[in-house]
């Protein structure tokens, strides 16, 4: 077992079960403060916790508050991402800063995964991660969700990329990092609201034990890199690529009319997103959650077992 890292806080019910061995299941926390309207950004969150309870594993949702990253929070911790104008968005570049000044900070896929791994959690549980953006070649902008997979080993569990974004090129540059792309039950990579983004699957898996057993034998042959474990989201929930594209173009035109670039441009084009179809994205955004939250669980549950087993 890892050593919980001594500038983390645990909630007692998280240190108990790592010091166990038992599954635990790490949850970001941007998508809370930014990634969704109040109040339906913490009964996400609560009713995340509770279905990967409900499968057997103990959810940690991560943040930094009061300047101590923190692994497990409680309902009024929920409350204060969700609602104080004090709650940053932090990737890793920012987490010494907001640290040191004692602040609040919702983490990002990079740094959710940055403390996951402090505290020694293998499994995280997310909606999509970032990638190459679109029109990356003039602006650089890359997600440090990429370069935190190629160097953390944390199994990250998503929808796909962000439909926002560039799919083709995040998959290619993922390759060139060394991270295995594995894609649940589907030769076709999913893209976040659809099933399908056009590109094909790298790598298929199709059971929660195929995909612990590929994260034991990538960390047990040496190899620091994480895993990005692509569910498409539900067949009934999902959002069509030939309805959803048209939305994305127009909410990345106004995006560029507006100026907005860098951290704050995946929270516009979400929020935009969520206007332009009338709430049907927020929906299928939590479901697609929940949905990789019943996969995750089951992942750290037979990780857990077989890490447990000695295999």
């Amino acid at each position: 077992m890892t050593t919980p890292h001594p500038r983390l806080t645990l909630t007692e019910e998280v240190a108990e079960a790592l010091l166990d061995g038992r599954p635990v299941v790490a949850l970001e926390s941007t998508i809370i403060s930014h990634g969704m309207p109040y109040p339906q950004n913490v009964e996400m969150a609560t009713e995340v916790e509770e279905i990967i309870r409900a499968e057997g594993a103990v959810p940690a949702t991560i943040a930094v508050l009061h300047g101590r990253p923190r692994a497990g929070l409680d309902r009024a911790d929920l409350e204060l991402l969700a609602t104080s104008s004090e709650v940053g968005k932090v990737s890793v570049r920012d987490l010494a800063h907001v640290i040191a000044r004692g602040g609040h900070g919702a983490t990002t896929v990079a740094s959710t995964m940055r403390l996951a791994a402090l505290a020694g959690i293998r499994v995280f549980v997310t909606g999509g991660i970032g990638g190459v953006h679109r029109g990356a070649e003039r602006s650089f902008d890359i997600s440090a969700d990429l370069t935190e997979l190629a160097t953390t080993p944390v199994a990250v569990i998503s929808a796909g990329v962000k439909s926002i974004l560039d799919i083709g090129l995040t998959l290619e540059k993922l390759e060139t990092l060394g991270v295995p792309v594995l894609t649940y039950g589907t030769d076709d990579f999913p893209a976040f609201y659809s099933r399908v983004s056009g590109f094909r699957s790298p790598l298929r898996v199709d059971s929660p034990e195929e995909i612990a057993a590929t994260m034991r034998a990538q960390w047990e042959l040496g190899m620091t890199a994480g895993l990005s474990i692509a569910n498409p989201v539900p067949e009934a929930e999902e959002i069509p690529a030939e309805r959803i594209d048209g939305i994305i173009e127009r909410a990345l035109a106004e995006l560029a009319e507006a100026g907005i670039g860098g951290k704050d441009a995946t929270p516009y084009l979400l929020g935009r997103i969520v206007e332009l179809t009338e709430g049907e994205s927020l929906r299928t955004n939590i479901a697609l959650v929940k949905n990789n939250a019943r996969l995750g669980a089951r992942i750290a549950i037979h990780y857990a077992a077989g890490t447990k087993g000695g295999s």
